[in-house]
């Protein structure tokens, strides 16, 4: 007990010395060296522990805030389900907007129906969609998506009914080249590709033209979009082109579709339009299809005729 007494007098009466005397007295200047002679070690004490200190904190944090990382965990798959699910809603907001305005624009008379299968055999190319003869459909009406012509319905039942796609062998479209009306067949082939059969050599056709029902047929409507002219080639001898044409669509790309139900009279190919696709099936020149819209008083029945495409087996 006597120690403890005469050890706390004695820092009292150092403390009492060291706040009276100026920063240069014995017990400042005492200090400061010690300051100086242990700095070194504390700073090597403090980096060795320093590590030690972080992964207790980890430690410490795991299992203090296990409940709140959880809690965080639950909202964050919450969110992220949210986003997911207002995504979908405005893509297919989107697609539903462009049926309505391919409707609105060629004036169809037509149902919407989903895709909800598709062929199980490298055979056929075909999609079951969610309508069928209840609905009012029947075998040969044709099937587009926003974009352009997909296919043809083949098979029907009470609820749903096959369409075979635009791509398959045994598809035939009746087309036509938008720009110069040269008459040709959309046909499909075995791997998948497209190529307008029976376009006369005679004929202004090259990449980039934009292939389009004629209407012929009465099945399809005219004008509706089909495809793209990728490539042109013509042999020795040859009476027709080879031509290969890029899909508008494809059905992989969509999930809706319209079913056309039935034609106006305008939407189908009248008379003179079948005698002159008959009498001069390679169309005109590129040159002179331009300078007749030029001197056309009224040329918006054309224009809707050239910017769809249709197809009719």
């Amino acid at each position: 007990m006597r120690p403890l007494i005469v050890f706390s007098l004695i820092s009292v009466l150092l403390l009492t010395f060291y706040i009276r005397e100026g920063e240069t007295g014995p017990i400042h200047a005492v200090r400061s060296g010690v300051t100086t002679i242990t700095s070194p070690v504390r700073f090597v004490g403090s980096a060795v522990a320093a590590p030690f200190n972080a992964i207790g904190n980890v430690f410490s944090n795991l299992t203090a805030s296990q409940d709140t990382l959880d809690e965080l965990k639950k909202q964050n798959e919450e969110l992220t389900s949210k986003v997911a699910e207002l995504s979908e809603a405005q893509k297919t907001a989107e697609r539903l907007e462009g049926l309505v305005g391919l409707q609105s624009t060629y004036n169809l008379k037509s149902t919407a129906a989903r895709i909800v299968g598709a062929s199980g055999d490298a055979w056929t190319s075909t999609v079951t969609i969610d309508k069928g003869s209840a609905d009012g459909l029947t075998i040969n009406m044709p099937v587009t998506s926003s974009a352009g012509v997909i296919g043809q319905i083949i098979e029907v039942s009470a609820k749903t009914s096959t369409v075979r796609l635009i791509g398959d062998e045994n598809s035939g479209v009746s087309a036509m080249v938008q720009d110069t009306r040269a008459q040709g067949m959309l046909q499909g082939q075995a791997d998948g590709t497209l190529r307008l059969e029976y376009v006369s050599v005679d004929s202004d056709v090259k990449v980039g033209d934009i292939i389009v029902t004629s209407g012929i047929g009465g099945v399809f409507p005219k004008g509706l979009p089909l495809g793209t002219v990728s490539s042109v080639e013509k042999s020795a001898n040859d009476v027709y082109y080879t031509i290969v044409v890029r899909a508008q669509t494809t059905a992989e790309n969509n999930e809706e579709v319209l079913v056309i139900t039935s034609l106006t009279d305008e939407q189908s190919a009248s008379d003179e339009d079948v005698n002159t696709a008959n009498s001069t099936p390679q169309g005109t020149s590129r040159d002179a299809a331009t300078k007749t819209k030029d001197e056309s008083p009224d040329d918006s029945s054309d224009t809707s005729e050239t910017t769809d495409s249709g197809s009719s087996e």
